[in-house]
């Protein structure tokens, strides 16, 4: 086999040498580092509401394993801190909050033009066809109800998400 020679070494092995002293002298990062830093950068940003927390938590560890940013919050209060500092690329929220339930939240976050095709799916344990139908009719975007089969959920972020996009 007929290698191309650069000087006495094959190329191959001059590029693998220039490569081991840049990383030596940290000119340059690992392909693994520089992936996972672009997926970060990449990565859409989903905020979680939910009153409960072990609920928030576990919706938010499937998104992070996806490289999502995930940012959680319990209840409209801290949802409004968020977004008015942060950009959000979907909702998944509650209804059963307190003070101000998922309905008219959903339905005041769809009221304002900023906000109007930010994708919002509830997430309750509500399951009922006129839960369902409020959902809808307070603006969501897709319904899910509690308990939730995984696959399901990260299919429907990933389907509305795509929607958006």
């Amino acid at each position: 086999m007929n290698r191309r020679k650069f000087g006495d070494r094959s190329l191959s092995k001059q590029v693998a040498e220039l490569n081991k002293r840049a990383v030596a002298q940290n000119k340059v990062v690992s392909l693994d580092d520089y992936r996972a830093a672009s997926r970060r950068l990449e990565s859409k940003t989903i905020l979680v509401v939910d009153d409960e927390l072990v609920m928030r938590n576990a919706i938010k560890r499937i998104f992070e394993k996806d490289n999502y940013r995930v940012l959680v919050a319990k209840d409209a209060m801290e949802l409004t801190k968020i977004i008015e500092d942060t950009r959000i690329d979907l909702i998944l929220l509650d209804i059963n909050l307190p003070w101000v339930d998922g309905y008219e939240l959903c339905g005041l976050l769809k009221s304002k033009p900023m906000l109007k095709d930010l994708p919002v799916a509830f997430i309750s344990g509500n399951k009922t066809e006129e839960d369902i139908r409020r959902g809808f009719e307070a603006g969501c975007d897709e319904y899910i109800t509690k308990p939730f089969d995984v696959d399901e959920i990260q299919r429907t972020v990933r389907d509305l998400l795509n929607r958006t996009a």
